[in-house]
């Protein structure tokens, strides 16, 4: 398996990041959703139809955008 750190970098500051992760090791698996900015770590689980929902929303506000 590919070890892999994929983070997406704040367009204002690169020590800032988004990062995703998925949690299979608790029942139920759950998404994981880690924000740091500064010096503050913060950290959402979602589960699966609920990522799914953020994902669709999201992609509609990128398409707002574009427009």
């Amino acid at each position: 398996m590919a070890k892999i750190d994929l983070k997406f970098l704040c367009s204002d500051s690169e020590s800032d990041f988004i990062q995703c992760k998925v949690y299979t090791n608790i029942n139920p698996e759950y998404v994981c959703i880690e924000t740091k900015q500064d010096s503050s770590v913060n950290t959402i689980y979602l589960d699966k139809s609920t990522a799914i929902k953020f994902a669709k929303t999201l992609r509609t506000e990128i398409n707002k955008i574009q427009s």
